[in-house]
């Protein structure tokens, strides 16, 4: 069984390869036709050339979010990602109703009756 881990790591790469460059835009693909890209990871693909390539120098490859590089990432942030509960724009679209059904779930159901007897009086 671990004979054939290769040649299915071979396959893996392959498939990965052509799918990668079949769903990738014609104005992100670098150096050659999109059909020129595909000719090659399918006709090298058992020596993993055509894939190796193609992940190398055929698709740009866009930086991280933040930076192009670590020590950037974190700097300049504009907003920083805050938790829905403790996002106030985000509780606020939920509406009224949401925060009136979160306070009859805080009280207790014998709260809820008293209050309940003392309003139709």
């Amino acid at each position: 069984m671990l004979r054939y881990l290769p040649l299915l790591l071979v396959l893996a790469l392959w498939i990965y390869a052509f799918v990668d460059c079949l769903n990738t835009p014609e104005e992100e693909v670098r150096h050659l036709p999109k059909i020129a890209w595909v000719i090659i990871i399918l006709l090298f693909g058992e020596v993993l050339v055509g894939p190796v390539a193609w992940l190398i120098t055929g698709r740009a490859r866009q930086a991280a979010a933040g930076g192009t590089r670590p020590a950037e990432r974190g700097r300049g942030a504009a907003t920083r990602w805050v938790a829905p509960d403790d996002n106030p724009e985000f509780l606020k679209s939920l509406g009224p109703s949401r925060e009136d059904a979160a306070d009859d779930a805080d009280r207790s159901p014998k709260e809820s009756r008293d209050t309940d007897d003392t309003k139709g009086d």
